[in-house]
């Protein structure tokens, strides 16, 4: 018998109030999945930076996205366990051959070098325009593709794809559905 079942045989008011505070800890949210291992896995919410580490895997894998909720696991509450995932996703991460589009480049007039201007797009989704050195555009390229903070934002965002493209000096990295 577990320790939390005896727990609330002996005490089964205050094992109640535990069970409705638990309730009240649960936390929904959009979360990256960082870490998967066969019998646990880290989610890092992709909203405030909060890291949970699972006590258990869901069956969730690296590089997903999920909508969840989780709960802290008692008696401790270090570890969490979801109760329920409403939706899961990867984001495709891509460098385009397409040269940046024509807003990418008036948003990019005048803007200093290492500055990053945002807009809107007309549907759903984020443009950001990053101007960077002209010789370490590609790196910067790759850097973009391989960076974990991308699909964050891209969850954040509500996107399933994160399309990166290019010319010297410019980088036009489009959040699209």
């Amino acid at each position: 018998m577990r320790r939390a079942e005896v727990h609330a045989r002996r005490n089964p008011e205050k094992a109640e109030r535990s069970k409705n505070d638990m309730s009240e800890q649960e936390k929904s949210s959009t979360y990256l999945v960082t870490h998967a291992e066969e019998s646990s896995a880290v989610l890092t919410d992709v909203h405030g930076g909060q890291v949970h580490t699972l006590s258990d895997n869901p069956g969730v894998e690296a590089g997903e996205v999920v909508e969840a909720t989780v709960s802290p696991d008692p008696p401790m509450e270090v570890t969490y366990s979801v109760v329920e995932v409403t939706e899961r996703y990867t984001v495709d991460v891509f460098a385009s051959e397409e040269a940046p589009t024509q807003q990418a480049r008036e948003l990019a007039e005048g803007l200093p070098e290492g500055d990053l201007a945002t807009a809107e797009r007309a549907g759903d989704g984020e443009i950001h325009v990053l101007a960077v050195p002209e010789d370490d555009t590609e790196e910067a390229v790759a850097d973009i593709v391989d960076d974990q903070a991308t699909v964050e934002r891209a969850a954040r965002v509500g996107a399933n794809r994160v399309e990166v493209r290019s010319e010297p000096g410019l980088i036009n990295v489009r959040y699209l559905p």
